[in-house]
């Protein structure tokens, strides 16, 4: 493949900030999409790590970067792939004065190849998994003279997103690693990646960041909101600003508060506060995705602090009326009413209602 890098064409091209329910929130995101994002907080063990195997010539032809969703692995992806198209062995972060830095941001260089996801124009959203037909541009990729003298470099961003197919295509591609090139894999459930994948991966694991520096990134990427909403925010993250951007994005300080509205109001939430919920909630699909994560996490938080014998009284209120292992029944199937309703453009209003019962335990369990 020539002609530069496969561009993301799944609309959100103008990075966060860009989608419908940043407009309804009224938050302005401004920080750049991975590949144009000059700033990564948190990481720099698995900075100096590649910097060392650069330095000291012994440059795996592929690396796995894992860790949860939001933390900057892809950041850290995009700019180790700069570092190794400009050439040098100095910190792997570029000005973005610098050619290669623009180049990359625009998707221009000839030598870097993005694998994702792509766009699917008659349903208007992501195909859910990326096939081998994405991945067999890799071989064809690799297989050219780099244009300029240096290094080819693929970018493999969600990479447990690959059905069988594609999974065995790039395993080929592992097998046999052509020179001067270096494939990033990155990934937010490496379990999922086949194990001869794994092992054939030097891996860097990514840790979530602490709630200061998610609150030091929103300082940045948030100057229009309130403090107290972006404090709030880097607290609900876990530790991801992927994940506070998102919930800045989707109005996620007002669900969150609708989450503890629910919770407070159970067992005893009523067939008619549920449909009031559900009305507030349904109009449209990003803030039925926040609602749901949002839902799920109390849930599971709950669960996990009081396994561990750390749940506070709210927690203990709520978890009371069924043993533990009925709760994580009740996570597993709000995550699978979630992801049906998501996959099949079921009624989300629905969802939301029957969603409430079995928290309420006035809806059937779903086998």
């Amino acid at each position: 493949m020539r002609g530069g890098e496969r561009r993301r064409c799944d609309g959100r091209g103008g990075g966060p900030g860009h989608g419908r329910g940043a407009r309804e929130a009224g938050a302005t995101v401004t920080l750049p999409e991975p590949r144009a994002n000059p700033l990564l907080i948190g990481h720099a063990a698995a900075e100096a790590a590649m910097l060392e195997a650069l330095r000291g010539g012994r440059l795996h032809h592929a690396w796995l970067i894992t860790g949860p969703p939001g933390i900057g692995k892809a950041t850290l992806a995009f700019r180790f792939a700069r570092r190794l198209l400009a050439g040098g062995e100095e910190a792997l972060a570029l000005p973005e004065t610098h050619p290669t830095f623009r180049r990359v941001a625009a998707g221009t260089h000839a030598d870097l190849l993005t694998i994702e996801r792509a766009w699917d124009p008659k349903r208007k959203k992501l195909r859910g998994e990326i096939v081998a037909d994405d991945v067999r541009a890799v071989s064809e990729f690799l297989r050219l003279t780099p244009a300029e003298g240096g290094w080819r470099v693929v970018v493999l961003d969600g990479a447990e997103e690959m059905n069988r197919h594609a999974a065995n295509a790039l395993l080929k591609v592992l097998e046999e690693p052509p020179a001067r090139a270096v494939l990033l894999l990155v990934s937010a459930a490496a379990g999922r990646l086949l194990p001869t994948i794994r092992s054939r991966c030097r891996r860097l694991r990514l840790s979530p960041l602490a709630e200061e520096e998610v609150r030091d990134l929103l300082d940045r990427a948030l100057p229009g909101t309130d403090a107290e909403e972006r404090a709030r925010l880097a607290s609900m993250a876990e530790g991801s600003p992927g994940r506070a951007l998102a919930l800045a994005e989707g109005g996620g300080v007002a669900l969150a508060d609708l989450v503890s509205q629910v919770i407070e109001r159970l067992p005893g939430l009523g067939a008619g506060q549920a449909h009031e919920v559900a009305d507030t909630v349904a109009r449209d699909e990003d803030s039925f995705a926040t609602f749901m994560d949002l839902l799920r996490g109390t849930v599971a938080s709950a669960v996990r602090d009081a396994a561990r014998g750390r749940a506070d009284p709210d927690q203990a209120r709520l978890l009371g009326a069924r043993p533990l292992d009925a709760w994580v029944e009740v996570w597993h199937a709000l995550t699978r009413l979630q992801d049906e309703t998501q996959a099949f453009y079921l009624d989300r209003r629905q969802a939301i209602v029957s969603g409430l019962g079995l928290l309420a335990g006035t809806a059937p369990r779903m086998s």
